[in-house]
């Protein structure tokens, strides 16, 4: 019996920069950038995964905002407008530092769009 270590593929510097960098412009301009860096850098597995997972939460994020604004007027939305907002930070954060290790993150409850 031999213990061998099952490999695990390694996520280059660069890679995990540019991932950083989709979760952080995700906090400040939502799905524009992860689609810029899904439609430009197909060629990195890692980057349009991340990518895709950001564009997914930013349109959850997107249909939350939208449903708060409409709520806005049952005076419901002003209470999920700024949960909409916490969240999308928190979870931007939460991706950035992942993408910073290079982990893949998921948002636990983004809408699945893009595959």
């Amino acid at each position: 019996m031999t213990d061998e270590i099952p490999q695990v593929s390694q996520v280059s510097q660069d890679s995990k920069n540019m991932a950083v960098l989709i979760w952080v412009g995700t906090i400040f301009f939502g799905f524009i950038p992860g689609l810029i860096f899904y439609l430009i850098k197909k060629d990195d597995a890692y980057i349009l995964d991340q990518a895709k997972e950001s564009l997914n939460w930013s349109i959850t994020a997107c249909i939350g905002y939208f449903a708060g604004f409409v709520l806005t007027f049952l005076f419901i939305g002003v209470l999920i407008l700024p949960l909409v907002f916490l969240c999308n930070v928190v979870f931007g954060i939460m991706g950035a530092v992942a993408a910073s290790s290079g982990k893949e993150f998921r948002v636990p409850f983004a809408l699945r769009l893009i595959k």
